[in-house]
């Protein structure tokens, strides 16, 4: 019996200490000084495109990007548009026409914003609202949590995390979210990268 009570003992600490190990685990802290890159918009599936040809207003017309991110307009169809900038797939749909009309000039204007699904911010977790958010230059954790309408009542903001590719690694940083939502410490907020995943835990009290 008492062996029996040891051993209960010995995996009910052993349960704990696994449980403090990954509960204690820590990243480095996010800095508030991250180099933001210049970064064109590429357009995505979901996007809007206004696309106007020179001259030819019977050809010209607004389309949205398909879920396989192609377009199809007349003389033009199943062209890929996805990761593309707007510049370069109105030289490609230049290229197309060319087969139908003498030196068209073509210009897309993205009406709609979504982006590449590789290029979206994802918030996972405990935050009001889950979801992915369109990438917008000088993005910031504020501007993120804004658009997800803040963290719930179980959320452990100040052990949120940020997951990052870093020269096709991934590493992963702390943030500190209720410093910055709950005690408005703007020092707490970092710059927010195309392609980051935030996740916010749940509070285990």
């Amino acid at each position: 019996m008492n062996i029996s009570i040891k051993a209960w003992i010995v995996s009910l600490s052993v349960i704990f200490y696994l449980l403090a190990l990954g509960g204690c685990t820590t990243y480095p802290l996010l800095s508030t000084q991250g180099e933001q890159v210049p970064h064109d918009y590429l357009i995505g599936p979901g996007d809007t495109l206004n696309i106007i040809v020179w001259r030819n207003p019977e050809i010209s017309m607004s389309v949205p990007v398909r879920p396989d991110g192609k377009i199809t307009t007349p003389l033009v169809e199943d062209l890929p548009a996805s990761g593309k900038t707007s510049t370069e797939l109105a030289r490609n749909i230049e290229e197309t026409l060319s087969k139908y009309l003498q030196q068209p000039v073509v210009t897309v204007v993205i009406t709609g914003f979504v982006g590449p699904f590789s290029e979206q911010i994802r918030v996972i977790g405990e935050a009001a609202q889950p979801q992915a958010l369109p990438y917008r230059e000088n993005m910031s954790l504020m501007d993120v949590m804004i658009a997800v309408g803040g963290l719930t009542d179980f959320a452990a903001g100040n052990r949120a995390r940020i997951i990052r590719n870093i020269d096709g690694e991934q590493q992963q940083f702390r943030v500190r979210l209720e410093d910055l939502i709950r005690d408005g410490d703007i020092s707490a907020n970092v710059p927010v990268y195309q392609g980051d995943v935030l996740v916010i835990p749940e509070s285990f009290f």
